[in-house]
């Protein structure tokens, strides 16, 4: 298994943020502009797909912070139009571009805390542990609430960052 590094971690926030942008012009496109899907949810507990947006760019956000030596940050999750959703996902490419750090930060300890509670992590833990499955769980989460609305996706659609990789086999 290769040794995880700040630019494969950089990489695979910045392909599914791509991936999450695809998902949000693809609903854009079904809704004809319509943004009342952003207030679409699973069930009334809940967030809105809007907000799934804004957490979904929060664990790449917090990374860069986090890589910069800065606190966590995290975006409003009031999502209330398409302008604003793609703000977020362009400021947080952005916010990724930024990062300039060598890998041993991921040896470095780290805290996440919450109201009077805290956990304490190793980067590496940090971002395998924390970072990444809550990226995925909104990333998913945001997919199934669009599927759920009746935009026509499929795994392709989720899994967009390999399509560069299909080759047609040789007869």
């Amino acid at each position: 298994m290769q040794r995880q590094n700040i630019d494969l971690i950089q990489t695979l926030f910045q392909s599914r943020l791509a991936t999450l942008e695809h998902l949000l012009k693809t609903a854009q496109a079904h809704f004809c502009d319509d943004e009342s899907f952003l207030q679409t949810r699973i069930a009334a507990d809940m967030f809105p797909f809007g907000t799934q947006i804004a957490f979904t760019c929060n664990q790449p956000r917090n990374f860069a912070l986090w890589c910069d030596g800065k606190s966590a940050d995290n975006l409003d999750p009031d999502v209330t139009s398409l302008a604003q959703a793609y703000e977020l996902i362009a400021n947080t490419n952005e916010l990724l571009l930024s990062i300039n750090v060598e890998d041993i930060k991921l040896d470095e300890m780290t805290r996440i805390y919450d109201k009077n509670l805290y956990i304490e992590l190793s980067g590496s833990a940090y971002v395998n542990e924390f970072l990444i499955p809550n990226f995925y769980f909104h990333l998913v989460t945001a997919y199934d609430i669009l599927r759920m609305a009746g935009v026509p996706l499929g795994k392709r659609d989720y899994m967009i960052h390999l399509v560069p990789f299909i080759k047609q086999a040789e007869a």
